[in-house]
C-alpha cells in the first residue's frame, strides 16, 4: 500500500492539496459535507486515473461523477442506474462483502463499488469506473468496441490497488471521526456531570446555612432578611419580599431584599395594593412564558416582573405571610428543583416562626425541627459537645451510617479535623473503609433545649473526587506513551530539587533525544514511529529507581529524573539506559536500531532552578549530538560557547516564528537604472526599485545579519515561513509606494533553495500579488546560481509556472559558481545579476570588464538584462560605461535602509 501511495505522489505534484482536501472528509458521510468530499474525490480521481462518485447510506448522491463530462456521458451509457443500484445493494447489505467489481458491455470498462462500513453499518459507497489500458479480451464476446483516448486510464492491477486504498483510507477516516464523536459526547457528559455536581454542592451548602438560622437569636425580621439573601443569591433572582395581607385587598411589606444594582420594588412598605398572585394557601409559579389574562399581565408589567414564585408561610394551619421571589431583569423559566428548593427553605422559616411562637413548648419545637431536618437532602447529625452524646440523626444519616452510629465512631471519622475554636466551616473526609469521600459542613449552635451542640451535614463527593483525579491524570500524562509530560516534569523537578537542598543530598536530570528519529518516521510511517516511542517509553520506565520519574517532553525528546533516593544507582541506571538502546526494536516485521544522545546535569551542583537545569541538560545533549551522536555528555562550564549560542539561536528562531515572524524586519536597498546613452557620458541615473533584504531583530539575541541566521533557518526547515513573510511584506510595501508615491516602483525579493522547492510556491506568489493588487511585472524574484544550475531539471517547470504569472526572474550572484552558460538559455531569466566580486577593482581589472561585457552581450542574445552589484565608488561606476549594463546596485547609492528611511529618501521626496 505504501508503494502505491508513493506512486501516486510521484504522479501528481499537487499531493499536498489532495491530503488537505482528504482531511476535509472527516465529517459525517452525508450531504452537509458534499463540497469537501467532491473536492477530495476530484483530486483522488485525477491522481489515480479513475471515474468515481459517492452515495450515502440511503443511495443518495453525495458527490457527482469526477472526470471529463463528455467521457462520463459515454461511461453512463453502459453503467446504468440499474447497474449502480444492484452493485450498491450488493456491497451495502452484505455482511461479508464490502468491495465488488463487475464487467460491462465494453471490454476495457469495469464497474466497482467500495463500501465504507463501521460495525457492519454502511456509511458511504463509492462507485468507481476504470478504463483499462491493458485489458485482453476475446472479440467474439463483445459487440461494443473498447474505449480509447480517455483522459483517465489505468491498468488492471493498479485499479484493484486503487479500490483497496480507497476502502482502507476511508475506513480510517470513519474510525477517526467515530472516535472524535465519541470523545466529544463523553466530554459533554463529563461537563454536564461537573455542572450538576457543582450546583448540587452549592445547593446543599446554602441549605446548611439556612438550617443554621434555626438557632439564631436575632429578631425574626433579621432572620427573614438573612434567609432571603442566602436563598436569592443561590437562585440568582433580582428581588424578594415577605408580606402580610390585611383587609382583604391591602398588604404590608414586612421585609424585602434587592440584588445589587436593582431598584427596590416597594419604596413604600405599608398599605400597598395586594397583588393578584396573593391570597391563596397554595404556591403560585409564573415563568416568563406562562399564560395569563390582560389584568394579571398589566399588574406584573407595572412592577416590571418577568417571573415570580409565591409561597405561603403557614403556621398552625394559618397563612401568616407570603414569601415572594421575583425576577425583573431577564426572562426566567423556573425549574422543578427551584420550586422544591424554595419550598424547603420556606419550611425552615415556618419552623423558626413556629419556634418563636411556641417558645415554651420544647417538644413542639423539637418535632418541628426534626420534621425539617428529616426532609433536607443531606445526612445530618447533632451531638452534645460536652457529653458527646448523639442527640439527633435524620433519616438519611441513619440509613447511610448505621454501622458508624452503632460503633460510636462519628467523632473520630467526621470531627477529628475541626479546629478547637472554630464555630463553623467545612472540609473533606476520606472514609477509607467505604472508599468514599465526604464534604463535612459543621456548625456549633444551641439546641432546642439550650445546650451547645455540634451539627454536622455530610455530602457524598466521591464522584467529584474521581472526576478531579481523572482531570489531573490527563493534565500530567502524555497521551501517546503514557509517561508524564513536560508540565508534570517541571512540577516534580522543583520538588526533587527542594528535597535535595533541604536534606543536603543530590539528584540528576537526563535530557535524552533520539538520533535520526525522522528517518524512521519517513521510511516506515508515523504509525511505526509512534510504536517506537511507546516501546522506548516502556523500556526506560521499567528501570529500577526511575519508574515514576520518566517524562516525554514532546516529539522524540525525553527527560529522566534520578531522585535523591536513587542517586546512588546513577551509574547503574545510565548503563541500563544504554543497554536498552543497544538492543534493536522490532518494527514492521524487522529489527531497527535507534540510538540516542543524552545530556546530564546534577542538582543542586549545576543549579537549583527548574528552567536552569532543563536548559543546561539540553545544552549538554546538544554537545553529545555535535560530537557524533549516540553519546552521553555531562554538563560543565567548559562546554563550547558556540554550542550554547547555536542552541539559543535555534530556540529563539522557533519562538520568533511562533510569534508570526514579527521580529524579522525587511530592509530595502535601491536599484538604479542607467539610460541607454550612458556610454556617451551624458545620461543620468534614475531610481527604479528596491531589493527587499531580511534582518532579525531578536528580543533575546539582538540584531542579527542574514549570514548568521539564514543558513540555520534553511537547515532547520524554517526558511519557508521567514521567506514567505518577507515576500508578503515586500509586496505590501510596493503596492503602497505605487499608490501614494512619485513613480512606478518594482520590488526584488530573494527566494532560497528551500523555498523554491515548496510544492505550493506558485500559489503563494500568486496570492501575494492578488491580495495587494500588484502588477506582476513589478515583482522580481531573485534565485541563486546554485539553485538554477545544480537543480536545473527540477527547477525549470516551477520557474516557467512563476513566469506565467507575469513575474520577472533574476539570477543572483552570477559568476560565483561553475555554471554552464548554456544553462542560462534553458531557464527563463529576465535579469542576470553579476556578483559584487567582479565590481572590486573593475576600474583597473580588464578581466572583470571583459566578463561583464560578455555577460551583457549574452543577455541581449537570450533577452535578459544585466545588473551589477557591489558598486561602491564613482570610479567603479564610470568603468561600467559602454559595457551594456542596465542596472546597478551598491553602497555608492545607499546601504540597505529601514522602510521609513527608504520611503523618506526615495518614495515621497
Amino acid at each position: 500500500m505504501q508503494e502505491y501511495i508513493k506512486e501516486v505522489e510521484a504522479k501528481n505534484a499537487n499531493v499536498k492539496g489532495f491530503l488537505k482536501d482528504f482531511s476535509g472528509v472527516l465529517g459525517d458521510f452525508a450531504q452537509k459535507n458534499a463540497a469537501s468530499i467532491q473536492s477530495w474525490q476530484d483530486r483522488f480521481c485525477e491522481m489515480a486515473g479513475v471515474y468515481a462518485f459517492c452515495l450515502d447510506s440511503n443511495e443518495v448522491p453525495v458527490s457527482s461523477f469526477s472526470g471529463n463530462p463528455r467521457e462520463i456521458k459515454i461511461i453512463q451509457k453502459y453503467v446504468t442506474d440499474v447497474r449502480i443500484h444492484n452493485i450498491f445493494k450488493r456491497v451495502s447489505e452484505s455482511e461479508l462483502e464490502d468491495q465488488a467489481v463487475e464487467i460491462t458491455e465494453v471490454p476495457n470498462l469495469k464497474l466497482a463499488a467500495v463500501a465504507v462500513k463501521n460495525d457492519n453499518s454502511t456509511a458511504a459507497v463509492w462507485i468507481v469506473c476504470g478504463v483499462f489500458t491493458d485489458e485482453e479480451y476475446e472479440k467474439e464476446f463483445y459487440h461494443v468496441p473498447p474505449l480509447e483516448s480517455f483522459a483517465y486510464q489505468i491498468s488492471e492491477p493498479k485499479f484493484y490497488k486503487t479500490l483497496d486504498f480507497l476502502r482502507e483510507s476511508m475506513s480510517v477516516v470513519l474510525g477517526i471521526e467515530t472516535s472524535r464523536t465519541m470523545a466529544e459526547a463523553s466530554s459533554k457528559v463529563s461537563k454536564k456531570q461537573e455542572l450538576e455536581m457543582t450546583s448540587s454542592f452549592r445547593r446543599a451548602e446554602t441549605m446548611t446555612e439556612i438550617v443554621s438560622l434555626l438557632d439564631s437569636d436575632d429578631s425574626i425580621e433579621e432572620i427573614m432578611v438573612d434567609m432571603l439573601s442566602k436563598l436569592c443569591d443561590y437562585l440568582q433572582v433580582s428581588n424578594s419580599y415577605i408580606c402580610r395581607v390585611h383587609h382583604g385587598h391591602l398588604m404590608d411589606i414586612v421585609v424585602q431584599w434587592t440584588a445589587a444594582g436593582v431598584s427596590k420594588m416597594f419604596p413604600n412598605t405599608t398599605d400597598q395594593e395586594k397583588c393578584w398572585f396573593l391570597g391563596t394557601d397554595k404556591a403560585v409559579v409564573v415563568s416568563s412564558d406562562s399564560q395569563m389574562n390582560a389584568g394579571e399581565r398589566e399588574q406584573l408589567d407595572n412592577l416590571s416582573i418577568k417571573a415570580l414564585v409565591t409561597m405561603p408561610i403557614i403556621v398552625n394551619g394559618t397563612v401568616l405571610f407570603y414569601a415572594c421571589f421575583t425576577e425583573t431583569r431577564e426572562i426566567r423559566i423556573w425549574s422543578i428543583d427551584d420550586i422544591k428548593y424554595i419550598n424547603d427553605a420556606i419550611r425552615v422559616l415556618q419552623s423558626i416562626i413556629t419556634k418563636r411562637l411556641q417558645k415554651n413548648s420544647l417538644a413542639s419545637s423539637f418535632a418541628s425541627l426534626e420534621s425539617v431536618l428529616d426532609n433536607v437532602g443531606s445526612s445530618i447529625y447533632v451531638r452534645d459537645i460536652e457529653t458527646g452524646v448523639l442527640l439527633f440523626a435524620n433519616r438519611s444519616f441513619k440509613k447511610n451510617f448505621s454501622k458508624e452510629i452503632s460503633e460510636n465512631s462519628l467523632v473520630d471519622l467526621f470531627e477529628s479535623n475541626i479546629p478547637s475554636r472554630s464555630r463553623s466551616g467545612n472540609y473533606e473526609v476520606n472514609h477509607r473503609a467505604r472508599g468514599k469521600w465526604y464534604d463535612v459542613y459543621y456548625t456549633r449552635i444551641k439546641w432546642v433545649d439550650g445546650r451547645p451542640v455540634s451539627l454536622c451535614a455530610l455530602y457524598d463527593i466521591t464522584e467529584k473526587k474521581l472526576y478531579q483525579r481523572r482531570i489531573e491524570l490527563q493534565a500530567y500524562t502524555d497521551f501517546l506513551t503514557g509517561l508524564y509530560n513536560r508540565m508534570c516534569c517541571e512540577k516534580d523537578l522543583a520538588r526533587y530539587v527542594d528535597e535535595a537542598r533541604q536534606n543536603d543530598t543530590h539528584g540528576a536530570l537526563m535530557y535524552l533525544d533520539l538520533d535520526d528519529f525522522k528517518h524512521i518516521n519517513d521510511s516506515l510511517g508515523h504509525q511505526y514511529g509512534d510504536i517506537l516511542l511507546q516501546d522506548i517509553s516502556k523500556s526506560i520506565s521499567r528501570i529500577e529507581g526511575i519508574g515514576n520519574s520518566c517524562y516525554r517532553m514532546g516529539g522524540d525528546e525525553f527527560v529522566i529524573i534520578v531522585p535523591p533516593d536513587s542517586y546512588g544507582r546513577l551509574d547503574k541506571i545510565l548503563e541500563e539506559i544504554k543497554d536498552a538502546f543497544a538492543t534493536p526494536w522490532y518494527l514492521k516485521d524487522s529489527d531497527y536500531y535507534c540510538t540516542m544522545s543524552m545530556g546530564i546535569v546534577k542538582f543542586p551542583d549545576h543549579g537549583d532552578s527548574v528552567s536552569e537545569l532543563i536548559r543546561k541538560s539540553d545544552v549538554a545533549m546538544y554537545e553529545a549530538k555535535k560530537s557524533g551522536k549516540n553519546r552521553v555528555a555531562e554538563y560543565s562550564d567548559n562546554i563550547d560557547s558556540s554550542s550554547i549560542h547555536r542552541l539559543d539561536l535555534e530556540k529563539s528562531m522557533y519562538d520568533a516564528i511562533g510569534r508570526s515572524c514579527e521580529e524579522f524586519e525587511v530592509f530595502f536597498q535601491p536599484i538604479i537604472s542607467q539610460p541607454a546613452d550612458l556610454k556617451s557620458g551624458n545620461g543620468q541615473f534614475k531610481h527604479i526599485g528596491a531589493e527587499a533584504l531580511v534582518r532579525w531583530n531578536s528580543g533575546k539575541l539582538g540584531f542579527l545579519s542574514p549570514d548568521e541566521f539564514v543558513p540555520l533557518a534553511e537547515y532547520l526547515g524554517l526558511i519557508n515561513p521567514i521567506g514567505n513573510y518577507v515576500l508578503k511584506k515586500a509586496c505590501e510595501c510596493c503596492r503602497q509606494w505605487n499608490e501614494s508615491g512619485t513613480g512606478e516602483f518594482t520590488i526584488s525579493v530573494n527566494l532560497s533553495v528551500v523555498q523554491i522547492m515548496q510544492t505550493d510556491i506558485v500559489d503563494i506568489i500568486k496570492e501575494c500579488i492578488e491580495e495587494n493588487h500588484l502588477k506582476p511585472q513589478n515583482l522580481i524574484l531573485e534565485l541563486t546560481e546554485r539553485l538554477a544550475i545544480n537543480d536545473l531539471a527540477r527547477t525549470k517547470q516551477t520557474l516557467l509556472d512563476i513566469k506565467a504569472l507575469g513575474v520577472r526572474l533574476a539570477l543572483d550572484d552570477f559568476g560565483t559558481g561553475y555554471s554552464a552558460l548554456s544553462s542560462l538559455r534553458a531557464l527563463p531569466f529576465d535579469i542576470i545579476k553579476v556578483d559584487q566580486n567582479f565590481s572590486k577593482g573593475i576600474e583597473t581589472d580588464d578581466y572583470s570588464k571583459a566578463f561583464i561585457k560578455t555577460i551583457s552581450q549574452l543577455g541581449k542574445t537570450i533577452g535578459a538584462e544585466v545588473c551589477v552589484e557591489g558598486i561602491e565608488t564613482k570610479q567603479q561606476l564610470g568603468a561600467l560605461k559602454g559595457l551594456g549594463v542596465k542596472y546597478v546596485q551598491g553602497y555608492y547609492y545607499d546601504k540597505p535602509l529601514r522602510r521609513a528611511a527608504f520611503e523618506e529618501k526615495y518614495v515621497y521626496s
